[in-house]
């Protein structure tokens, strides 16, 4: 193996310049696959740091009451005692959050728009603090009764800074609108996409617009020591159990946002309190599928770019195996066997690719490097796609390491026809060859 390496090496440095041409045409395509999946890991990341911080915990346990059979309200009856049996079933915890939810009107002097509510005790809320960037005002003073925190583009939007009043109207479980007046006391910096429609206030101000109970609230968000999906997943489900045994109605396992089932709901002929589970990839499974789009037309683009690339080396093979047309034939007649022929074409194109892909993955993590450090701010509407206000790229190992493999097992495959056709060639005939 040794030996075909040092040929395959030495045939590729004696033709250094087409060489050359085609690892840089390889590099180019393996460093582009490798920013775009990097673009792609930026956005799962974005989207994990959004949505446990925004609108999920790693498990949420939420659910909807009904007065009567066609009227839900997306709330959880009694919370502390639902409270008592969650620190029971999941040891694994590290907090858990209250969360109130809601959908209103809110109304400035100036202007007015739809945003999503998140009623928040902010003294329980560990994440929320670190992960929010206030640019005015103090996130503490959530605690004040009638004080609301905006992001930088809805307060923008309702032209407001700290310290505006604001009025909230929405209407209430019973189909009776309410109205709050409440004061700004924060705004932070956006979080791409997810931020543009949610915003947080104090969660008795929130009870009181819905004419709520004290132990009333939307969601009790658990935040637990690992964000790993699948083991997320084997805690939700022993706590579903205990939740069933501790006497709640549960809900059938339904993993999407909260008010995508509304619908459902009014439907069923049922009254009362039912609880509902879901992760937070249940909860952002509505923007989810962007990460995994963007996974496949890396891989795509790279595909249709190595299917381009692929004619150009076999071109070059074809040429190659036409120059050393009677080195092959004197190859075979001093005993080489065909397949030795065939793969030492073989490794030629194999070492090309490895050599190419490697230095297109070094090329690709620099720069992906470079772009991130460089924090670049994106228009709003990218945000809406990418999930992050800024650039981010994070090209993991994993991602990296399938690049290399991949295309390095494409330059190889397209080696295959030409090296089939240079171990077919008769060693008289090729020997007789003018070249």
């Amino acid at each position: 193996m040794s030996m075909l390496l040092r040929i395959a090496f030495l045939s590729l440095w004696q033709h250094r310049r087409r060489t050359g041409v085609l690892m840089v045409a390889i590099g180019m395509v393996t460093a582009l696959m490798v920013m775009m999946l990097g673009i792609g890991e930026g956005m799962n990341r974005s989207l994990v740091e959004t949505s446990t911080t925004l609108m999920s915990g790693h498990i949420n346990v939420a659910g909807f009451f009904k007065v009567t059979a066609g009227q839900a309200a997306p709330v959880v009856t009694k919370a502390q005692d639902v409270l008592a049996t969650i620190r029971k079933e999941v040891p694994e915890l590290t907090y858990v959050a209250s969360r109130g939810r809601g959908w209103a009107k809110v109304v400035s002097e100036t202007n007015s728009t739809m945003i999503g509510l998140g009623g928040i005790d902010i003294t329980q809320e560990q994440g929320l603090l670190k992960a929010l960037k206030v640019k005015e005002g103090k996130l503490e003073d959530l605690a004040r009764p009638g004080s609301i925190m905006l992001f930088e583009e809805q307060a923008a939007t309702l032209n407001v800074r700290v310290g505006d009043a604001l009025t909230i109207s929405a209407p209430t479980a019973r189909g009776t609108n309410n109205t709050v007046d409440v004061v700004v006391v924060a705004i932070v910096k956006g979080m791409g996409m997810m931020s543009q429609f949610s915003c947080f206030m104090n969660e008795a101000t929130l009870r009181q617009l819905y004419q709520l109970k004290d132990d009333t609230t939307g969601a009790l968000q658990i935040y637990l020591t690992t964000s790993d999906l699948g083991e997320i997943k084997k805690v939700q489900s022993r706590l579903r159990e205990g939740l069933s045994k501790a006497g709640y109605t549960m809900m059938d396992e339904d993993p999407r946002a909260f008010w995508f089932k509304f619908e459902n709901v009014s439907r069923e002929p049922w009254v009362g309190q039912r609880l509902d589970l879901t992760n937070w990839h249940d909860e952002v499974s509505f923007v989810a599928w962007t990460v995994d789009l963007m996974s496949f037309i890396s891989f795509f683009l790279g595909t249709v770019l190595l299917a381009v690339i692929g004619v150009g080396i076999m071109i070059v093979m074809w040429i190659s195996i036409r120059e050393r047309t009677r080195e092959i034939g004197t190859l075979r007649a001093i005993g080489m066997q065909q397949t030795s022929v065939l793969l030492m074409f073989l490794t030629e194109g194999f070492l090309l690719g490895l050599l190419a892909t490697l230095g297109g993955a070094v090329a690709g993590v620099l720069i992906s490097v470079i772009l991130n450090s460089a924090h670049i701010p994106l228009p709003v509407g990218v945000q809406f796609v990418l999930l992050s206000d800024k650039l981010v790229m994070l090209p993991t190992a994993q991602w990296v390491l399938a690049t290399v493999l991949f295309i390095t097992g494409v330059v190889t495959f397209i080696s295959v026809i030409p090296s089939f056709i240079a171990a077919r060639l008769k060693p008289v005939s090729a020997m007789q060859h003018a070249g």
